[in-house]
């Protein structure tokens, strides 16, 4: 039976006892820099950080007597996995949930501490759920699939219902796609409540099976992206026949796209956003000329980044603004220079983070030595101020900007 509007709202009377009503929130700098009216559906303020504990615990909550007993399994990069495990558990059930090699490590930690054995198989999700289907069989769990379930569905489903309660007249909701379950839930629902509302799908590059699937085209597909969540070769083919059904235009973006948007999230809004949730971002900035005059809803649909990872976004995005740069020197190897070049730094305004200071592995000459200086500024202006200041007091000085 196709998915219908009263299975998403039979669905929420079913799991409004477990989840959290999320916050529909402007997002006031964002929606200054593109010129309309931007909110975001905070997910990742969800149980387990991630709108997947929607549609695990609806599952759950399905299950008979004699399943619950049994114990329930789950093949996921993260989310979904912390999903079924904190309910699982939360339910008396036990929980096994098989992860592939490369799923960060924050989110393999996390669903342990929700109590489930986690088993670390297959290079992609794909092999990994092959082995989840043969483990399934031949322990008897119920398997608790992360998209290719209309109970699962119609579980993500209701965020839709919550974001048109909360901001009644959205004109466009954004929405991350990897296997289908989010948007095709969202979009039943959302059509129903608003039928002019435009649905728009986002999806990495790197992983565009979806949007090939509708538009007849060969997917691209790569070992990794920063959208870990969304990154599934086989998206249900229920899924995409709702999605064909339902859903207006599929975008993809770039990884370095992504990444952009992830930092522009934590930098303007303060919020914490795994990757698929900047690739929702990335689109809506994609799309910026034709959103305007627009109110634009997008879900956040999860937080669990790694924070190795995130520390490392930072970094590149402050790189990517300006407000870190690198100086590299050529100078006389004579007393004096550094605390010369020091000097000019901190009269700018402008702070020293590293000083790399070698004369060994270089090709200038002998007498002379390379020195990079790090430096914490405003922004490019304010270090393309400081350059000329440096190239002014008779140093040869070059920078990455461009």
């Amino acid at each position: 039976m196709p998915l219908t509007y009263a299975d998403v709202t039979k669905a929420r009377s079913a799991i409004a006892d477990a989840t959290l009503l999320t916050p529909t929130v402007p997002a006031t700098r964002l929606s200054l820099q593109f010129g309309f009216q931007l909110f975001l559906k905070l997910e990742n303020l969800q149980h387990t950080n991630a709108f997947k504990a929607r549609g695990a615990l609806a599952k759950l909550l399905s299950l008979s007597k004699s399943e619950r007993q049994a114990g329930v399994i789950a093949c996921s990069a993260g989310n979904h996995a912390q999903g079924v495990a904190y309910h699982a558990t939360r339910m008396g059930m036990t929980s096994v949930i098989v992860m592939p090699h490369g799923t960060p490590f924050n989110k393999i930690k996390r669903t342990q501490d929700f109590g489930a054995r986690v088993e670390i198989q297959g290079r992609s999700f794909e092999e990994a759920m092959a082995f989840t289907l043969e483990f399934a069989e031949r322990e008897g769990l119920v398997l608790i699939h992360p998209f290719d379930d209309p109970v699962v569905v119609a579980g993500q489903g209701t965020v839709a219902c919550e974001m048109l309660e909360q901001v009644s007249d959205l004109d466009v909701i954004v929405v991350p796609i990897g296997g289908g379950g989010l948007i095709a839930g969202m979009a039943v629902a959302a059509k129903a409540i608003k039928p002019t509302v435009e649905v728009i799908g986002a999806q990495a590059l790197l992983f565009d099976a979806v949007k090939a699937r509708i538009d007849g085209t060969e997917p691209h597909f790569s070992a990794a992206s920063l959208a870990e969540g969304i990154a599934v070769k086989e998206p249900s083919e229920a899924n995409v026949e709702i999605i064909r059904k339902y859903v207006d235009r599929i975008e993809t973006v770039t990884e370095d796209e992504i990444e952009k948007a992830v930092f522009d999230l934590l930098s303007h809004e303060k919020i914490v956003a795994e990757g698929a949730a900047g690739a929702g971002l990335a689109v809506v900035e994609k799309l910026a000329d034709e959103m305007r005059g627009k109110k634009v809803g997008l879900v956040v649909c999860g937080g669990n980044i790694d924070s190795r990872i995130l520390s490392t976004l930072i970094l590149r995005g402050l790189v990517r603004d300006g407000r870190i740069a690198r100086l590299t020197f050529e100078i006389d190897d004579t007393p004096g220079q550094l605390s010369e070049i020091s000097r000019l730094i901190g009269a700018s305004g402008a702070n020293v983070v590293e000083v790399i200071h070698q004369r060994m592995f270089q090709s200038v000459a002998l007498k002379q030595a390379e020195l990079e200086v790090v430096i914490e500024a405003r922004d490019r202006l304010h270090v393309e101020s400081i350059v000329g200041d440096l190239r002014r007091a008779g140093f040869l000085v070059r920078t990455d900007l461009t």
